[in-house]
């Protein structure tokens, strides 16, 4: 090993919990991307008579690209090392934001999509990747955390982002916002570091249930094990979606949006508040759920978030008239929701291992933008019957069956495959046993 491969690991970053808190920043960076969205398609729409439901399309072309591309930039991440995939995605990330607020036509707001697609996925791919890495016994308290960042990142900015909208413009939110979120990425990727090699070839601590088998995306791809997980994932993601991009328009339609809430020595109008504890509660629950994960099991921790996800859509479709019930309500819809995002990489890690981590979780993490195909025809279905009720139904009962299949089909044949599963491998091509790149 050269001096000058070796200097790396003498930086003070180049540790787990700084390289975690790193983390933790960049995915709130880009955490507006996708949950301050829904602010924007009322503005967008009165300004340009586009329609809500082409608006909603951007959307959608965003989580396809955030999802679908994960993969390839987590090949290019497991071999070069987290760094340059983390500064390229905040520049797109700014980049799309500026790009929105210039858009005079559907096919730019559709083309900043595309952007900001890429390079949240390379932000988010990267940073997931990362932490399960260098967590080998806590990846669902590491891959928690970081994606509370992501979930609860904008809790602090939905707030000057509402207000903003309203005293100078979507237009111009839009680009301020942009400009800061991408910058403090970009500034942040520097600093990123992958783990030592030893510590992804013999991890000293494993979470319940875990193997020590190393896959490739190619091996796991072919495991039945990796298409239940991917169908779960799928029936999980399309309802707590469609909450994320829908809960304005949601708001507008029970009468509930502009109604004063008093909650906890807070006054805000409903909306504003549910986005407010919406995304605190989301970004609470991935860690909360990832340590218990690290204690109880994936499978049993799956149970409980998605059948309390399923009862909670119920309840939200019945009380959400009322503004108090529709602030609680959405409140434990995001809370039973957002632990996907911690419980589904610490579970590809602890079935197909550490070393290709980043790659296998991604592909995992396109069936998010699977489950994104169905949000438009969320509003397909409502106008289609004047009513919330079916969505909602749907959405419960596709959460419900996910629980039923953790509990009864993943458990067992997760099981059967890490006892299966044997063989230790030589480290990845890109690291050296003291390597930080």
């Amino acid at each position: 090993m050269t001096s000058a491969a070796a200097a790396p690991s003498k930086s003070v970053f180049a540790n787990p919990w700084t390289q975690l808190i790193i983390g933790i920043i960049c995915m709130a960076m880009i955490a507006n991307l996708q949950y301050g969205w829904t602010l924007f398609v009322n503005p967008i729409d009165a300004k340009n008579h586009w329609g809500r439901a082409s608006i909603q399309v951007a959307f959608t072309i965003f989580v396809l690209l955030e999802t679908w591309l994960v993969p390839v930039e987590g090949y290019l991440v497991d071999r070069f090392g987290p760094r340059w995939i983390v500064v390229v995605g905040g520049l797109l990330c700014g980049i799309a934001w500026v790009l929105n607020s210039l858009a005079d036509s559907l096919a730019t707001l559709y083309f900043a999509a595309a952007i900001a697609g890429i390079g949240a996925g390379a932000v988010y791919g990267t940073c997931i990747g990362n932490a399960v890495k260098w967590f080998p016994g806590r990846r669902g308290l590491a891959a928690g955390l970081t994606a509370a960042g992501f979930g609860a990142g904008s809790a602090l900015t939905i707030i000057p982002i509402a207000n903003m909208i309203k005293s100078s413009g979507y237009e111009q939110t839009f680009l301020t916002f942009g400009l800061v979120q991408g910058v403090v990425v970009m500034v942040l990727g520097f600093v990123l570091f992958a783990p030592p090699a030893s510590m992804l070839v013999a991890p000293p601590k494993l979470a319940p249930g875990a193997g020590r088998h190393n896959a490739t995306w190619t091996e796991m791809i072919k495991t039945p094990v990796f298409w239940v997980m991917y169908v779960m994932f799928v029936l999980m993601g399309a309802g707590g979606l469609m909450a994320t991009a829908q809960l304005a328009l949601i708001a507008k339609d029970f009468k509930v949006a502009d109604v004063p809430v008093s909650l906890i020595g807070i006054t805000l109008p409903a909306l504003v508040f549910a986005l407010s504890l919406d995304r605190v509660l989301n970004g609470l629950t991935r860690p909360f759920f990832g340590w218990v994960s690290d204690h109880i099991g994936r499978e049993n921790t799956m149970f409980i978030a998605f059948m309390l996800e399923g009862v909670g859509i119920f309840a939200l479709a019945k009380f959400g008239g009322d503004p108090i019930s529709f602030v609680i309500l959405s409140g434990l819809v995001f809370f039973a929701w957002g632990e996907i995002y911690s419980l589904f990489p610490a579970t590809v890690t602890d079935t197909f291992g550490a070393r290709y981590a980043t790659t296998n979780t991604g592909l995992m993490y396109t069936a998010k933008g699977t489950a994104s195909l169905l949000v438009p025809l969320g509003n397909v279905l409502m106008t289609s019957t004047g009513s919330w009720l079916a969505v909602f139904v749907i959405g419960a009962s596709m959460n419900i069956l996910a629980a039923l299949l953790a509990l009864f089909v993943l458990k067992p044949m997760r099981a059967a495959y890490t006892s299966r599963a044997t063989g230790a491998e030589s480290p990845p091509k890109w690291a050296v046993p003291e390597d930080t790149q």
